[in-house]
């Protein structure tokens, strides 16, 4: 395992076990100018991955950090790109789903990426060049060398009888539902999963889910880490406009276009 993945991994997990301890309290909530939710765990997971991913002299772009200029930014040809607590709407309803998000992208492609559930405990990676793999009791494990061995290889085998759907629990537009609609033209038994946080971008990489329709707004650190997990599974998140190009980061707007992971 490279040694990169190794600090990524380990600041997933630490910013995870943070985020554990002030999910058990009564914590305030703070609203941005965009009206998004943001917690003390939101900032402490932050701090901690950031302090992590200094060592490794690659620049770092966070969602709490994201006022670095294109100007600057259009010169990294590698980055890592965080979401310190995607899914704060799941941790503030206290429903379990939400994640730490870590991706290592280099020339716009997604190459490296951490995905750590910290109330399941589980911890999705990938790297595009050894495979996909998932790992439960994650923080029991985080010793480096018992990482790989102690994973199963994704995707995982399934027997499901049914064509699977993810789709957002907070986040379901008229142009996804109209969309999963459609499917029902060419899949007799479809079954709709919903799920918070980047687990969504998970299920088409370890199998459990066939595709991911996103035809309403997200930003770049909430799909980088999935992405890259997808596609060390061999899979992939195209544009919905074009069903081919694979989705890019690190562009002048951090918004990403609406698209479809299988």
């Amino acid at each position: 395992m490279k040694n990169n993945q190794k600090i990524a991994i380990l600041a997933a997990i630490e910013a995870g076990i943070e985020i554990m301890k002030i999910y058990q309290t009564d914590f305030e909530v703070e609203y941005k100018n965009d009206d998004s939710p943001l917690t003390i765990a939101d900032k402490k997971a932050n701090d901690i991955i950031t302090n992590h991913l200094i060592k490794t002299d690659i620049p770092v772009l966070s969602e709490e950090g994201a006022s670095i200029s294109y100007s600057k930014r259009k010169e990294w040809k590698e980055l890592w790109i965080v979401d310190p607590l995607d899914g704060t709407k799941e941790f503030i309803k206290k429903n379990d789903e939400f994640t730490v998000n870590i991706a290592l992208v280099e020339n716009k492609r997604p190459i490296m990426g951490i995905v750590y559930a910290p109330v399941l405990d589980e911890l999705y990676f990938g790297d595009v060049e050894i495979g996909a793999f998932k790992m439960e009791n994650a923080s029991k494990h985080i010793n480096s060398n018992e990482i790989i061995s102690n994973s199963k290889k994704l995707p995982l085998k399934n027997n499901n009888d049914y064509f699977g759907v993810v789709a957002s629990r907070s986040h379901l537009s008229r142009e996804t539902s109209d969309f999963i609609n459609q499917l029902k033209n060419d899949h007799k038994n479809i079954r709709i999963v919903s799920k918070g946080s980047s687990l969504k971008l998970c299920m088409i990489a370890d199998g459990s889910a066939n595709i991911y329709p996103r035809f309403a707004p997200t930003m770049e650190w909430d799909t980088a880490a999935g992405h890259a997990v997808i596609l060390s599974a061999g899979k992939r998140v195209v544009k919905a406009n074009s069903l081919s190009e694979e989705v890019e980061y690190n562009k002048e707007n951090l918004l990403n276009p609406w698209f479809i992971a299988k």
